[in-house]
């Protein structure tokens, strides 16, 4: 059974609708109680850093997230601004992270590409490449595209960390992972067969 923290901010009725899709239990939930006893998590995300801090703490989850990973063992993904709550802090607000990940979220560089100044925010569809083994991209190829809605990117502590990355100009970090803490930047509950095949890998296989 996976437990998506809602908080408010967040496409969670998506990520459930995906999880259903690939025959992976899910529930809600708004209570900390029921998130340190939750087997796996998924916090996902859509929105400001400060507000969505500002979200988790109103309703007394900050605590209990970094409770359930760090006592009690419990694997957690974040999803797109859940990935970079995860993290310690953001360029886009002043409000300290959960800090369950070694990295900062920084605003995305200006670039261009064949003298084409690129948009930010980075929208749509973009290749993710896997960069090591892991149980969650077990089976994904290496020009999987999935959806990207961003303006800010997480930047690792320890370049080891990175699990997949993506090119806008640079390459910025897709997703990563540090034992039990993962992150994506991309959305898999709106990325179809790749999105769910994503999502069937964190339901389905060991996080250790």
């Amino acid at each position: 059974m996976i437990t998506i923290i809602d908080y408010g901010m967040g496409n969670v009725g998506s990520v459930q609708n995906m999880l259903h899709r690939v025959g992976a239990e899910s529930v809600l939930s708004t209570d900390p109680e029921s998130i340190l006893r939750a087997e796996k998590l998924i916090l996902p995300g859509v929105g400001s850093f400060d507000q969505g801090m500002q979200a988790l703490q109103d309703r007394n989850l900050a605590d209990a997230i970094r409770s359930a990973v760090t006592e009690r063992g419990i694997p957690i993904l974040g999803i797109c601004l859940g990935m970079q709550l995860l993290s310690r802090r953001s360029d886009e607000g002043s409000s300290p992270g959960l800090g369950l990940h070694a990295s900062e979220t920084l605003k995305i560089p200006s670039s261009s590409v064949d003298g084409k100044i690129l948009r930010i925010p980075h929208m749509g569809w973009n290749i993710a490449r896997p960069l090591k083994e892991h149980p969650l991209v077990e089976g994904v190829a290496p020009d999987t595209r999935f959806y990207f809605v961003h303006s800010y990117h997480v930047v690792c502590d320890d370049p080891a960390d990175a699990l997949m990355a993506v090119d806008y100009g640079s390459i910025l970090t897709a997703a990563f992972s540090a034992g039990l803490v993962m992150g994506v930047q991309f959305h898999p509950e709106k990325s179809h067969k790749f999105g769910m095949a994503l999502l069937k890998n964190y339901a389905e296989r060991p996080i250790c």
